[in-house]
């Protein structure tokens, strides 16, 4: 038996929690993953397969802005750009999928971000 990584723990945590969260047409899931150097966020429809809208650390006015920073401004601001960008298409309530990491930190403000902007989980 071989000891697991931090990144193998955090996938099997994301497949145990994908088991359980499903986005649909009327309540899509709203992913996180985050690295090192950036974060993303996006809102899907599992039942066909397709990415509704996202936000990244990597886009010019997040770059410009906050000059390639990450930390917990930035991803609250990208958790309310993606809100904002979701009510825009009509979504009003979403899923949360943190993605199997620890609701703290960037994954928590990101999802404050998110609820100012007036998503609901």
């Amino acid at each position: 038996m071989s000891r697991f990584n931090k990144a193998e723990g955090r996938i099997r945590r994301h497949i145990r929690l994908r088991k359980k969260i499903l986005g649909s047409e009327a309540r899509p899931r709203l992913a996180v993953f985050k690295s090192n150097t950036n974060i993303y966020a996006q809102v899907i429809n599992d039942k066909t397969g397709e990415t509704i809208v996202s936000a990244s650390s990597l886009e010019k006015e997040f770059r410009a802005k906050f000059g390639g920073k990450l930390n917990l401004e930035v991803a609250k601001f990208i958790g309310s750009t993606v809100g904002k960008r979701a009510k825009d298409k009509g979504i009003n309530a979403v899923v949360f999928d943190r993605g199997g990491y620890i609701y703290h930190g960037r994954i928590k403000a990101l999802a404050d971000g998110a609820r100012e902007a007036g998503l609901e989980f």
